[in-house]
């Protein structure tokens, strides 16, 4: 299970990343080529974030002291559609211009990506190149949305205190590998409103943190170079109030609360660059260093509500969170005392 875990977070990663494409963007002056590739891949960067915010309980009530459950589930955050495309003329670029179209697709939109042009000076003379922005993948991505997994164990401690781990070490092989970390702690405090104990109603307090890093080589097929690989990591939090209508087969639940996290992606090593001089002449190559190095965030207040089918032991559920990038999670779970 912790290598399906691994696989899909590389195939998620790796695949809304496009390194192979995204080596073009490098033509650009290195300002530029940031402000583009930040552009392209932001929508999916915040999925990322509000995806693994999401998925955390499927109910208020806390275990009795060493209960636990097993959760297997999987979150969808979906891509608003303002976020499906953006304008290159609004970049403030100097060294691209766009004989055609400036609207491109993010990578969650749909579409080829568009011709662009470049004029710069390298090594004291003018020079020209020319290259395509990558094209959307919306059609690639389950329910046009950001997919991120989630295999979790839940604890019950003392005085009505669930822990919650998310645990992928470091697996993988020298041309990918990965690891996830992820905590969360949950409080019921029901008893505090009195006589409603006496209820099915349960109401908690929760506080979850995950952290995850990828890092993974590039072949170097598109441009050459050295050493080039690709390092991504996340940090993502949330804290909210939730509640939960626990009859014996049928489970009601939501919640209200914050989300909020980062992310980095970096594309390091040497890279060999090919520009052709106005004026002719041979070939001009300039070598560039760990060009890419973006920061993405996102943050915001999130209302979920959800269902549970409880089968015994097995249970089966499914929510809906309103946020920014609103978030569909489901999954099944497997729980004791």
């Amino acid at each position: 299970m912790k290598k399906l875990t691994l696989l899909c977070l590389l195939l998620l990663v790796t695949h809304i990343s496009r390194s192979q494409e995204l080596e073009s963007i490098l033509l650009a002056a290195r300002d530029d080529a940031n402000k583009l590739t930040n552009s392209y891949i932001n929508p999916a960067m915040k999925g990322l974030i509000y995806g693994m915010n999401s998925g955390w309980y499927h109910t208020a009530k806390a275990h009795k002291k060493l209960g636990f459950d097993i959760t297997i589930g999987l979150n969808a955050s979906m891509i608003p559609s303002k976020d499906e495309f953006f304008d290159i003329a609004n970049l403030g670029l100097t060294s691209i211009t766009t004989p055609g179209s400036s609207i491109n697709p993010t990578v969650a939109g749909k579409g080829d990506g568009v011709m662009l042009d470049v004029n710069a000076t390298v090594q004291g003379q003018a020079v020209t190149a020319s290259f395509e922005m990558p094209s959307g993948i919306s059609d690639d991505l389950p329910l046009g949305a950001v997919p991120t997994p989630a295999l979790q164990l839940g604890v019950g401690l003392p005085y009505k205190f669930d822990v919650m781990l998310r645990l992928v070490p470091e697996v993988g092989s020298d041309d990918a590998k990965g690891k996830l970390f992820g905590v969360g702690l949950k409080k019921e405090i029901t008893s505090i409103f009195g006589p409603v104990d006496k209820l099915p109603l349960h109401v908690s307090v929760l506080a979850a943190y995950t952290s995850m890093d990828v890092n993974y080589s590039i072949d170097g097929n598109a441009i050459s170079g050295q050493n080039q690989n690709a390092e991504f990591k996340l940090n993502a939090f949330t804290v909210q109030a939730i509640g939960s209508l626990n009859f014996p087969i049928i489970n009601v639940y939501g919640g209200l609360g914050y989300s909020g996290g980062s992310s980095t992606l970096k594309m390091l090593g040497s890279y060999n660059l090919q520009y052709t001089p106005v004026v002719s002449g041979p070939t001009i190559t300039e070598t560039v260093t760990d060009p890419l190095n973006l920061d993405f965030d996102a943050s915001g207040f999130r209302t979920t509500l959800g269902i549970r089918l409880s089968l015994g032991f097995f249970k089966l559920f499914a929510d809906y969170t309103l946020q920014e990038y609103n978030t569909l999670s489901a999954g099944m779970a497997f729980s004791f005392r």
